[in-house]
């Protein structure tokens, strides 16, 4: 093999299945618990179906990937030929993942460099995807994780979501402002600031909301080389309207994706999300 560093990830990047095929990126997947039901995010539940049980009130949570799939992952990646291993994962303030790599990465057949990157979504993506590539350039473990953290801190991710009940609900922001945010009658705009959801800005309405959106992701990303993401759940003519109108308005646009969150995500945010992740190049 020319690549002697594998790239393990988690099932939260949303990295499209052709660019982790071809980059050869592994992703381990989270599970959702609906009801009685624990479901393997990406293959056993998809966000469609998320966003409805999310409708109908059902008992939705969330729960890590044991330490066990992820050995069986650093197995997989020393048996494909790999000499190391670096493995990415969202930030550990909204989940045990991190945890639970470290603790396989202890007894891995060939060294395993776990990244908690503080990310998550395509903010995630974009840091395995700079990792893959340093790899493949023929970088070895510290080039690879340098890869990565360097594109983690030009990375920021901005996004509505219709209410902050999910959010509450999944203890990923405080109940005071999401009940602030309720009672105000307000629709917020949040970020992923030092790896956790902070309030950004509160609108009065959705449309402005949006249109506010719009506007900060078009003046950070500023006129410097970068990938967007756009992000959304349940709103695929809001994220469409929205990539069209940054294509429009960001000089530096080198790659957009669009894509609908998966079901780990969506359980924290509901349906109506709409978001945008911005990685410097």
């Amino acid at each position: 093999m020319s690549r002697h560093v594998a790239i393990v990830t988690d099932s939260t990047a949303y990295l499209p299945r052709p660019t982790m095929e071809r980059h050869g990126i592994t992703a381990v997947p989270l599970t959702v618990v609906l009801g009685d039901r624990a479901l393997e995010e990406g293959t056993e539940i998809s966000a469609r179906s998320l966003a409805l049980a999310l409708q109908k009130r059902h008992s939705v949570t969330t729960s890590r990937p044991s330490p066990e799939v992820f050995a069986a992952a650093y197995r997989a990646a020393a048996e494909g030929g790999a000499d190391a291993v670096v493995s990415l994962h969202l930030s550990s303030e909204f989940s045990g993942t991190y945890d639970a790599a470290q603790l396989a990465a202890k007894d891995a057949p060939v060294p395993v460099r776990v990244v908690d990157t503080g990310m998550v979504a395509m903010a995630l993506g974009f840091c395995a995807l700079a990792a893959a590539e340093a790899a493949e350039a023929g970088g070895g473990l510290d080039e690879a994780v340098s890869a990565a953290e360097k594109r983690a801190a030009g990375t920021s991710a901005y996004f509505y979501v219709d209410t902050l009940d999910y959010l509450r609900r999944g203890g990923r922001i405080g109940t005071a402002q999401a009940l602030l945010g309720s009672a105000l009658a307000v629709k917020p705009i949040l970020e992923l600031d030092g790896g956790r959801i902070e309030m950004l800005e509160k609108v009065r309405t959705a449309s402005k909301a949006i249109a506010r959106l719009e506007e900060i992701v078009a003046e950070r990303a500023g006129a410097a080389p970068v990938d967007i993401a756009v992000h959304h759940l349940a709103a695929q003519e809001r994220a469409d309207r929205l990539a069209e109108r940054l294509r429009e308005r960001v000089p530096g646009l080198v790659d957009l994706h669009v894509s609908e969150v998966g079901a780990v995500i969506g359980a924290h945010t509901g349906p109506g999300l709409l978001g945008a992740v911005i990685s410097l190049r």
